[in-house]
């Protein structure tokens, strides 16, 4: 039987293509219908509309951008929801907040459907190899039936009971990673302005305890200025905005998560949005060369 596939972006499409090279009999569709060719390339079908995907498939993989889109593709408040979503197994695989999963379920399961929350750790180098970490939430007998499907997406899943556990667990982990990336971003550029040679500073890096495949990533894409996105800039502020309202929802102090918060939104606001990560660094500098910081002695 076909298994559906909506969403070919940045994640989207390297998972997707792992399962058709893994011999996953897919059907796909994308907005941006180019994206899905390397798929038909593959051997997967291309589907014409979304509503195509849920006649041939049985279960269909979202992976959205955010609430919205995911709401679009599945006719959320609109009779064509039932229709698509009764008696399929619907997965999601992008970022939302927990409440909007919880209540995806909800509907989902009153229109006589299945639901799997199953967002994923890692960003498009580890898409590509395979090696995403899956964070599954669910009726547990619903969780077994799809989790093979992983195998070819990701090196580990970890069931991690109802949803919205797995959400909130991708939350927790991202608010470590974008605190982790937004600090190396800032030391670089404090190597950067002490004129450290920045071949060394990497070096050192890598060779001690806190390098990780994130840092060598990333220190790469700081050292040769190469900001094309393994993880975007806007998705990193829309994960963290997601973090803080997590964090208030629960009377959470999240001083470190604020700070990366708001460097995010200047990176926005400074035109990077469809850059990596990374490029928060130009946040960084544009305070340094503005004046507008405050140093404490």
């Amino acid at each position: 039987m076909d298994i559906g596939f909506i969403g070919l972006g940045i994640m989207g499409q390297p998972m997707a293509l792992n399962l058709a090279r893994a011999g996953t009999p897919l059907v796909v569709w994308n907005r941006s219908a180019d994206k899905a060719e390397a798929l038909r390339a593959e051997g997967a079908k291309v589907a014409e509309n979304t509503a195509d995907v849920f006649k041939q498939a049985r279960i269909v993989i979202l992976m959205m951008v955010d609430s919205a889109s995911t709401d679009l593709v599945l006719g959320r408040g609109t009779p064509d929801f039932a229709a698509n979503v009764g008696q399929h197994i619907v997965v999601s695989m992008g970022t939302n907040s927990a409440e909007y999963s919880r209540t995806l379920e909800a509907d989902i399961r009153a229109a006589g459907g299945s639901y799997v929350e199953a967002p994923v750790s890692g960003s498009r180098k580890p898409a590509e190899a395979g090696q995403l970490v899956g964070m599954l939430s669910g009726e547990p007998a619903t969780v077994e039936e799809i989790r093979p499907l992983f195998q070819p997406m990701c090196h580990q899943t970890v069931v991690c009971g109802p949803v919205p556990s797995a959400l909130l667990m991708k939350l927790s982990v991202n608010l470590f990673l974008v605190t982790m990336m937004t600090g190396l971003a800032e030391a670089f550029h404090f190597a950067d302005r002490h004129h450290i040679d920045l071949q060394q500073f990497v070096a050192v890096l890598d060779a001690g305890p806190m390098a990780s495949n994130v840092s060598r990533i990333r220190a790469n894409k700081l050292l040769e200025g190469d900001f094309t996105a393994q993880t975007s800039i806007a998705d990193v502020f829309k994960n963290s905005r997601l973090i803080a309202a997590a964090a208030r929802e629960t009377g959470l102090a999240s001083p470190l998560l604020d700070a990366c918060y708001t460097l995010y939104d200047e990176a926005l606001a400074l035109g990077h949005g469809p850059e990596d990560t990374a490029a928060v660094i130009r946040a960084i500098e544009a305070r340094t060369d503005s004046g507008l910081h405050s140093p404490k002695n």
